[in-house]
């Protein structure tokens, strides 16, 4: 059952609305557990797009194995995927920085502080992004390390390649995920792919992963696959190769290739002059988990996060 979640007037005698599509058991008892699957926060990332899909139609073709209530949200930021724009457009803002809302606030706050509402009491939440436009990342679940012993159990279930947990100073106290979490809901923030693209391969890898949770939480009793063993890291695992000059990148590796140290991860052109202008190297022995997409760069300019360690 589609359902608006929130609705606020626009100029021009339009609306912006919020909406999600609640699927239920035909008969309800109260007991059901409760999962909410989001996406769309960014308007450039829509890989969760074709997750929400693949769910919904997974679901129905087996509604009787459907136990509990699985709550998908498409487009948190729908101004922002219609615009192909990153924040929420006119408002110039971010919205995974504006939680938990406000309900007096701007339009952006108060819509998001409804999203908080309408998804409080779930049993667990999965925030699902992609990359922007100029990194590809693979399939992975990132956490802090205060709620790592918490969400650790869930994520190993999500059938993903890789779970980064991050130090508690680089939580964004502001976004919906960490809200969420304070908020006592169980929630975990997937990266994967690329900002405007959609990869079939991992959008159906990450909705099998969510099956075998909503296994777990008995919200589904169908079948589910036996999920992959993600590898877990923290920062101190994790290098991070970066351009010093600016030009063209060109890799010399694939993402998820393993490398030794000392060797070409690509180099950066300079195509008025065709010079090298720089070779990068890998900082040491890893796996190449994210890698640059978008060509064009400048000095500083993420390159490539080589995760430390054999993984052949």
């Amino acid at each position: 059952m589609v359902k608006t979640v929130v609705s606020v007037g626009l100029p021009v005698d339009e609306r912006l609305e919020v909406k999600k599509n609640s699927l239920m058991p035909d008969t309800l008892t109260g007991q059901e557990k409760r999962i909410c699957i989001v996406t769309g926060i960014h308007g450039d990332e829509l890989e969760g797009q074709y997750v929400c899909y693949e769910l919904i139609r997974r679901i129905n073709e087996n509604i009787g194995c459907l136990k509990g209530i699985v709550d998908i949200f498409p487009a948190l930021n729908p101004l922002g995927i219609d615009s192909v724009t990153r924040g929420i457009p006119m408002f110039d803002l971010d919205m995974n920085r504006i939680f938990l809302g406000s309900e007096s606030g701007s339009v952006p706050e108060h819509i998001a502080v409804k999203i908080v509402e309408d998804i409080a009491g779930a049993d667990l939440c999965i925030d699902i992004h992609a990359s922007n436009i100029f990194l590809r990342e693979i399939p992975q679940v990132r956490m802090s390390e205060g709620t790592a012993e918490k969400l650790l159990p869930y994520a190993k279930l999500l059938n993903i390649d890789y779970v980064w947990v991050h130090a508690a100073a680089t939580v964004l106290e502001a976004t919906l995920a960490h809200s969420l979490n304070t908020l006592g809901v169980p929630t975990l923030v997937v990266e994967m792919g690329v900002g405007m693209r959609i990869t079939g391969d991992y959008c159906r890898q990450l909705t099998d992963g969510i099956f075998c949770v909503m296994k777990e939480l008995g919200i589904w009793d169908g079948e589910v696959i036996r999920p992959k063993t993600p590898i877990i890291s923290t920062d101190g695992q994790v290098g991070f190769v970066n351009a010093n000059e600016p030009g063209i990148f060109i890799p010399h590796v694939e993402h998820w290739d393993n490398i030794k140290a000392g060797e070409e991860i690509g180099v950066i052109l300079n195509p008025l002059q065709g010079t090298v202008m720089e070779t990068l190297y890998a900082p040491f022995d890893g796996m190449v988990f994210t890698l640059r997409e978008y060509p064009v760069v400048n000095a500083g300019s993420l390159i490539a996060r080589v995760l430390g360690g054999d993984y052949r």
